[in-house]
C-alpha cells in the first residue's frame, strides 16, 4: 500500500479507546462459572483487564488460586469470546472525549488505526456497535500478524496496512505494553491515565501523558510528527 501523506494516530482499544471492562468480566464470569469457581465484581476484575482474553482468564483463575494448562486455557478462549460476542458493547462506552477528538484531528489530515491484543473480530465487532469502525485506515489485532504487542513489528506493521510512515505515526495506549510497543517501534507515544494498568501509567515514562481526551491535541503536537 502506498504511504499516505497525512500523520498517523494508532489507538490502544480496551482502556484507551473505550471502557470494556465491564463487558470483559461479565464474560469472565462465564468461563469462571462453567469452571466451577466464584465469580468476580468489577472493582475486582477490572484489574485483570489488559493483555488480551487470555490473560484476563489467567487472571481470574489466579483469584481462586488456580492454574490451566495452554490448551485448557484456549478452550476457555473460546467459551469467552463466543459470550463476549454475543454481548460486545452491552456496557462498553467510548472515553469522554474520544469522537470530539477524531473530529479535530480528522480536520486537521489526520488518519487512524487501531492496535490492540483483542483478537481482531472481536475487535472490528466493538469498534462496528461504538459507531466508529469506519474512522480506522487498519484494525489489527493479537491475532491480524504473527507477532503481538509488545513487539513492536505489531505497531509498524499496523502503521503499514494503515498505509502510514513510521515517522509521522503517535500511539496512544494506556498500559506498559502500549509503551513498550511504541518503544520498540520507535515511534512516540501518549499515555492516558484512565485506563487498565497495575501501575500509573507513568511510570513507565511514555512521551506524553494525558488525563482527558482534551489534552491530546496539544500532546500530539509537541511530538511534532505533522
Amino acid at each position: 500500500m502506498l504511504q499516505r501523506s497525512s500523520p498517523l494516530l494508532v489507538f490502544d482499544l480496551d482502556g484507551t479507546l473505550a471502557d470494556t471492562a465491564g463487558d470483559l468480566v461479565n464474560a469472565l464470569n462465564v468461563v469462571l462459572a462453567a469452571e466451577n469457581l466464584p465469580t468476580v465484581d468489577l472493582a475486582t476484575g477490572r484489574p485483570f483487564v489488559g493483555g488480551g482474553a487470555k490473560a484476563l482468564i489467567r487472571r481470574g483463575l489466579g483469584a481462586s488460586g488456580v492454574t490451566a494448562s495452554e490448551a485448557r486455557l484456549d478452550a476457555m478462549v473460546e467459551v469467552f469470546l463466543a459470550h463476549y460476542e454475543a454481548h460486545i458493547a452491552d456496557e462498553t462506552v467510548l472515553f469522554d472525549g474520544v469522537l470530539d477528538a477524531l473530529d479535530r484531528f480528522e480536520a486537521a489530515g489526520f488518519s487512524f488505526a487501531v492496535c490492540t491484543n483483542k483478537v481482531e473480530q472481536p475487535a472490528v465487532l466493538l469498534l462496528e456497535a461504538l459507531g466508529i469502525a469506519g474512522r480506522f485506515e487498519a484494525i489489527c489485532g493479537k491475532d491480524t500478524f504473527p507477532v503481538s504487542k509488545p513487539d513492536g513489528r505489531a505497531l509498524t506493521l499496523t502503521i503499514a496496512r494503515a498505509g502510514g510512515d513510521p515517522r509521522r505515526a503517535v500511539m496512544i495506549g494506556d498500559s506498559r505494553t502500549d509503551i513498550e510497543t511504541a518503544r520498540n517501534a520507535e515511534v512516540p507515544v501518549v499515555g492516558v491515565t484512565f485506563g487498565y494498568t497495575d501501575q500509573p501509567i507513568s511510570a513507565y515514562a511514555p512521551d506524553r501523558v494525558i488525563a482527558h481526551y482534551d489534552e491530546l491535541w496539544e500532546a500530539v503536537g509537541a511530538l511534532q510528527v505533522v
